[in-house]
């Protein structure tokens, strides 16, 4: 809603509190499978977390990939119907302009990447479905990067027009919140176990029904 309720060029649209929470179950989504798959290929929990799980998270990561692509298309159709200066340029500047690379490379690794998950065999397939979820990642990423930069760098006023380059501190910011979010991570799944107990004594069981047969 602060996004929307703004007057910030490429920001002012009705259609950014549910695209930033489709963005964020998209992402959200896709870092998930690839904390699967990690896992699973890490501790062998391939009888836990099967196959028929991971195409299941790979149809609700296309799904929100898919709703996700929704935003945005109404995105552009909604600056492009205002008839808004500067919304119109906002959009010709993403497509074009000096951070178009922003723009058309959390296209294709959101959405062009993506496509694969169509076939059920790539979605039952962990390096692939892995590989996608990393896409997502990276695209998510310039997303963001795209929102933020192409709507801040030139605002109404020419003379606070100016360009962003990220700093040794930005980008020593942006790691550390990865490491933020690993160590804990890491301890948790080191000391505490990653699989629920009651999942564990039901998969059990059935292999021993299965042995007995």
């Amino acid at each position: 809603m602060l996004f929307a309720a703004g007057q910030i060029p490429g920001w002012h649209s009705t259609i950014f509190p549910p695209y930033f929470v489709l963005g964020a179950a998209f992402s959200g989504f896709a870092i998930v499978s690839m904390i699967a798959i990690a896992i699973r290929a890490l501790f062998r929990l391939q009888n836990l977390v099967t196959d028929d799980h991971l195409d299941i998270l790979g149809k609700v990561l296309l799904a929100t990939g898919l709703m996700t692509a929704y935003g945005y298309v109404f995105e552009v159709f909604d600056a492009l119907y205002s008839g808004g200066g500067h919304e119109v340029q906002t959009v010709a500047d993403r497509f074009v302009g000096v951070y178009a690379w922003s723009y058309w490379g959390a296209v294709f690794f959101n959405f062009v990447l993506l496509q694969p998950l169509w076939w059920r065999s790539v979605r039952r397939t962990p390096s692939a479905l892995f590989l996608i979820g990393l896409s997502v990642a990276i695209g998510m990423w310039l997303e963001r990067y795209m929102i933020l930069v192409t709507s801040l760098y030139r605002d109404f006023l020419v003379s606070s027009w100016g360009s962003y380059t990220p700093s040794f501190w930005d980008w020593s910011t942006y790691i550390g919140t990865i490491g933020l979010f690993m160590v804990p991570f890491l301890m948790v799944i080191r000391l505490f176990p990653v699989i629920s107990i009651f999942e564990t004594k039901e998969v059990l069981e059935r292999e021993h029904e299965e042995a007995a047969q």
